[in-house]
């Protein structure tokens, strides 16, 4: 099983940056994006089920960033725009692997599968 983020970078605040991970290996029944700053917990900023449903997005993120995928390739994709200097960290790609789990996407232990990370950086 492979997840290989790409897209991080750094940008100026009130910029735009496109985040893809792309996974292999096996099925995959969600798809999610976490982000961890220096001295902070690791968090859950955008996820999907390909089952369907609502994606989730923290609440820091709501009308800024819009995650999508394509369920056919294992693809998913973080649009972020408007960003801020507090959306600095480094992003990473998770994947489940359950079909029969719920799946409660803001929580770091449904995801069986994670990705190496990419460094995004918001300068003021």
């Amino acid at each position: 099983v492979q997840l290989q983020a790409s897209g991080g970078g750094l940008v100026q605040a009130g910029g735009s940056l496109r985040l893809s991970c792309a996974a292999s290996g096996r099925t995959f029944y969600a798809m999610g994006w976490f982000r961890q700053a220096p001295g902070k917990e690791r968090e859950c900023v955008a996820a999907i089920k390909w089952s369907g449903g609502r994606p989730y997005y923290a609440d820091s993120v709501k009308g800024r960033f819009t995650i999508s995928g394509d369920n056919a390739k294992n693809t998913v994709y973080l649009q972020m725009n408007t960003l801020k200097p507090e959306d600095t960290g480094v992003y990473y790609c998770a994947a489940g692997g359950d079909s029969s789990r719920y799946y409660y996407l803001s929580r770091s232990s449904e995801y069986d599968y994670w990705g190496q990370g990419t460094q995004v950086t918001v300068s003021s």
